[in-house]
């Protein structure tokens, strides 16, 4: 039987260790922006502008065409695209978080840099088709020269968030749902998850939030921020329908303990009022937030929550300039940053 990543020491760094680069899927899918799609880029390339002031930002295209409009729309929001690197991978849509590649790394093996494949099925079969989208990890595995590990069970990025040192946590809702991997209990994910992260325990939270179509994927609601503190999201509004759950989470989250037996530090961050379109309530967290080199990116809704988030989130990284971007617009497409984006960790 072939070594595990874990058993070869290898780990899924944290989100804010030094990054080599930011991946993403260029967005073309029109159905996953109903109307909305020409709209979401002036934001999309906000983001990309901040991503390549600190680290290269590599980008999933599915052909030259795509390359060039890409390439047009980014030159004309003002980029330099000598940060910017496109690759000819197919894809079905734009949620790199989830069909990408998971980097691990062993600063002391012969290969110091690997990939994870996860299978991938559009969080439960709900939007297909999405068979190039599974084969993205591969397709950057043989780009990039890196060894590729196969985990064989459906798993999503955004589904698990890590502290660097040893814990991860998802939630129930997501990982055990029976869409992704109905024929594995608990405990086989959760070995799955120690093998192919280099993780040393799985900690649970239970729901996430309304109009979530991933079926509660926890970088909506709660994440670490450094090895022994999360910021996890709270709903004041008893009437709101998130009230219970996120309360829930918070209530979970103080009897936790880490690797080490300690305590987990909780930061709460507010919820946004509802953003509805199209009588339809969208999953706007400022959660979703992604940690790049030099940057902490927060999607904002137009809110009066908004300053109260950034402000929030700024305390929590010394040594990041926090940065917030409109994603009214993104949000339609049920995902907003972190959603969009996948870290390749410098080694």
């Amino acid at each position: 039987m072939l070594a595990t990543p874990n058993q070869l020491n290898y780990r899924f760094p944290a989100e804010w260790e030094k990054h080599e680069a930011t991946w993403l899927s260029w967005p073309h899918n029109q159905d996953t922006w109903p109307g909305k799609i020409d709209q979401i880029l002036s934001s999309y390339a906000k983001f990309i502008e901040v991503l390549s002031n600190c680290e290269l930002v590599r980008i999933n295209v599915n052909n030259a065409a795509m390359q060039a409009k890409a390439s047009e729309i980014l030159t004309n929001h003002g980029l330099d695209l000598g940060r910017i690197e496109f690759y000819n991978h197919t894809t079905n849509d734009a949620w790199c978080r989830d069909h990408g590649p998971s980097f691990l790394i062993n600063e002391t093996a012969d290969s110091k840099k690997v990939i994870v494949n996860w299978e991938y099925n559009a969080w439960g079969g709900k939007y297909p088709p999405f068979e190039q989208d599974n084969q993205i990890p591969s397709k950057i595995a043989e780009s990039l020269g890196l060894p590729i590990f196969n985990a064989g069970i459906v798993m999503e990025g955004g589904s698990v968030d890590f502290n660097g040192d040893g814990t991860l946590i998802t939630t129930t809702s997501c990982l055990l749902n029976k869409n992704r991997n109905p024929r594995l209990n608990k405990e086989e994910i959760e070995q799955k998850l120690i093998d192919y992260y280099g993780v040393k325990q799985i900690l649970w939270l239970n729901e996430g939030i309304e109009g979530d179509d991933t079926d509660g994927h926890i970088d909506d609601i709660t994440r670490f921020i450094n090895k022994n503190t999360v910021v996890s999201v709270v709903e004041h509004n008893a009437n709101d329908l998130n009230y219970n759950a996120l309360n829930e989470n918070i209530k979970e989250l103080q009897k936790m303990k880490l690797e080490d037996g300690s305590s987990i530090n909780i930061v709460e961050l507010p919820m946004p009022s509802p953003v509805i379109y199209n009588n339809q309530r969208l999953p706007a967290s400022y959660a979703n937030f992604y940690i790049c080199n030099d940057y902490v990116i927060v999607p904002t809704f137009n809110d009066k929550m908004d300053d109260k988030a950034l402000d929030i989130i700024q305390g929590c990284f010394d040594s990041k300039e926090v940065i917030g971007i409109n994603s009214v617009d993104i949000i339609w497409g049920l995902g907003s940053f972190h959603c969009l984006s996948q870290q390749e960790p410098e080694i």
